[in-house]
C-alpha cells in the first residue's frame, strides 16, 4: 500500500492550523511544516514572545524538529510550509539545512527575505539552492495576519482610551 501525496493546499491548511496556535498564545500568528516522503517531521509555530527567544520562529521550530527526527542537520529533500514569506534569519537557516522546496503563502513586504525585501534564496553566492513556490493560499495567509493585527491595534486603542480615563470625579466636602 502507498502513501498517499498531498497537495500544497493540504500542508498549507496544517500550517494555518498552527498559525492559530501562535495567535492563541499571543503571538503573531505564523506556523510552518516540514514534510519529508509526505510525512511531517517538524511543526512549529511563533513563540519569540513565549519563551522569550528572538529566534523561535515557526520556521526554526520545525527546522529543529525535522534535525530531531532525520538526526541530521541536513533536511535534504524536505519541502518546507510557511503561512508567511521567511525573514533573514528563517531563510539563512533554510540555506544551512538544505531543504529542497519552500512553499509559503503570503508575503512580507517589510521583513519578507524571499523576493519583497532582498532574496536570500536565490542569491548567487549561497551554497545551496532552494526551489521557491509561493501564494499558496495567500489570501488566507494574508487574512489571518490582517484579522491579528487589526484586533492588535483595536487592543491597544482600547487600553490607550482607558488609561486616559480619570473615571468619575468626586468632590471632597
Amino acid at each position: 500500500m502507498t502513501t498517499p501525496t498531498f497537495s500544497h493546499e493540504y500542508w498549507m491548511n496544517h500550517a494555518l492550523t498552527l498559525a492559530q496556535r501562535a495567535w492563541q498564545e499571543g503571538e503573531v500568528p505564523v506556523g510552518a511544516v516540514l514534510v519529508h516522503n509526505n510525512q511531517v517531521i517538524g511543526e512549529g509555530w511563533n513563540r519569540s514572545i513565549g519563551k522569550h527567544d528572538p529566534t523561535a520562529h515557526a520556521e526554526i521550530m520545525a527546522l529543529r524538529q525535522g534535525g530531531m527526527i532525520l538526526q541530521n542537520y541536513r533536511l535534504l529533500e524536505a519541502t518546507l510550509y510557511v503561512t508567511l514569506e521567511p525573514c533573514v534569519m528563517c531563510a539563512g537557516a533554510m540555506v544551512h539545512s538544505r531543504i529542497g522546496t519552500l512553499v509559503f503563502g503570503a508575503r512580507d513586504a517589510k521583513t519578507g527575505a524571499v523576493g519583497s525585501l532582498m532574496d536570500v534564496l536565490n542569491h548567487p553566492g549561497m551554497n545551496h539552492q532552494v526551489e521557491v513556490i509561493e501564494g499558496v493560499m495567500a489570501t488566507e495567509c494574508s487574512a489571518l495576519l490582517s484579522d491579528f493585527f487589526r484586533m492588535r491595534r483595536k487592543e491597544k486603542k482600547a487600553l490607550k482610551i482607558a488609561n486616559r480615563d480619570p473615571g468619575p470625579i468626586t468632590h471632597q466636602g
